[in-house]
């Protein structure tokens, strides 16, 4: 196993983590097989970030053990009410669930505190200009957490956040999927289909200056999903057309400047085996690039990569946002929890859609958005 410093932290984090949100529902023995596995693999670097109280005690007691040999990432933010998992920014609430963490995992401190799931600017400002951070930096100033971080899937709100002088981590969710869109100066001359006849390849330029920002500044960052939920796993899943593996996703993101650690979300001893055989990959078993630049021409079209060109919108719906739950979400038998309340908890959704068009005439791959918006609605709603 290689490990990376990151960031400002200084800590030395395996660069693949054990994201643990597929244990839901697992009993203990199941649980510990897992962490063991990552420890007998040199994986020392854990993510919770959920609030379900068997997930918490069963991840707590399967290291209570070893925990020094873990750095643990735990998120204020994350509770768990009436049954379900709720994300929350009352303090007592934040405090309360903060402290469960906590006693779950056997410890009083945790190496990291992240300010879970700020998807949105508005909400970014509240909690930085709030009760809510001034409780963060005092578990930071008592010790209770190490560092201070924050979790987005907004590439705006992660620029705020990397360039904020607060920050000393950021998890961010990337993967090949999620970053890349076709080249080109004018989005415009993109909306003609003769333009498929280009190689696709790029990187959406909010993305690529937040992660030279992150390596500037020294800010470390944590990858979420880096596997799309296995969708890029399928070549009639992947917006690419063809599949890619997990050793090129790993690579994919352990290339990116500032990127510490891919945290993917394992459930079984032989997913955890495949990620940590990235170590002792090929080159060419790495190389992604190539799968890429050789993938179908028009493997984009009608497919959506969330690169926001469709904005803006006139119900100030997050098209790109909506389809990506909903395309997280379809990988599964049923709807994940966190999922269904990630897209719930948008500030408008595609049941808000009017039906205006607007976004189509800007989108680059040709994506059929106002049908897509109702065929989201109806699945997030049980239609």
């Amino acid at each position: 196993m290689e490990y990376r410093t990151l960031g400002k932290t200084g800590l030395k984090v395996s660069e693949i983590g054990f994201g643990g949100e597929w244990v839901g529902g697992y009993s203990l023995e199941e649980v510990k097989n897992l962490t063991d596995c990552c420890e007998e693999n040199g994986i020392n670097f854990l993510d919770c970030w959920m609030a379900d109280p068997e997930i918490r005690s069963n991840l707590g007691d399967a290291i209570k053990e070893t925990r020094d040999d873990w750095y643990i990432q735990g998120h204020f933010g994350s509770t768990w009410i009436d049954g379900q998992y709720l994300r929350i920014r009352d303090l007592d609430k934040v405090e309360k669930a903060f402290n469960d963490l906590l006693n779950r995992f056997h410890t009083d401190y945790l190496d990291i505190g992240m300010i879970h799931f700020v998807d949105e600017i508005d909400e970014y400002e509240k909690i930085m200009n709030g009760e809510f951070f001034d409780y963060v930096l005092k578990q930071h100033e008592e010790g209770i957490i190490g560092h201070i971080g924050i979790s987005t899937h907004n590439t705006d709100v992660a620029n705020l956040a990397v360039n904020s002088d607060v920050f000393e981590t950021i998890m961010f969710s990337a993967n090949p999927a999620f970053d890349m869109l076709a080249p080109t100066e004018d989005i415009n001359d993109f909306s003609d289909k003769k333009s498929f006849n280009q190689e696709l390849h790029g990187m959406d330029p909010q993305r690529a200056d937040f992660y030279e920002s992150a390596e500037k500044n020294n800010v470390g960052v944590t990858i979420m999903k880096p596997f799309a939920g296995g969708r890029l796993f399928n070549a009639n899943d992947s917006p690419f057309g063809v599949a890619l593996t997990p050793i090129q996703c790993i690579h994919y993101c352990l290339s990116q400047s500032g990127v510490a650690s891919v945290m993917g979300g394992y459930a079984t001893v032989s997913e955890i085996e495949e990620a940590v055989s990235y170590e002792r990959a090929t080159e060419e078993m790495k190389n992604y690039s190539e799968v890429l630049k050789n993938s179908p021409k028009n493997s984009y079209l009608g497919q959506c990569t969330y690169c926001g060109h469709c904005a803006p919108c006139s119900e100030n719906i997050d098209i790109a946002m909506v389809n990506k739950y909903y395309d997280l979400a379809k990988v599964h038998d049923d709807i994940p929890d966190s999922l269904k309340l990630h897209y719930d908890s948008l500030s408008a959704n595609s049941g808000d859609c009017s039906q205006c068009g607007d976004c189509e005439s800007r989108c680059p791959f040709n994506v059929e958005i106002m049908d897509k918006m109702v065929e989201i609605n109806e699945y997030f709603n049980g239609e």
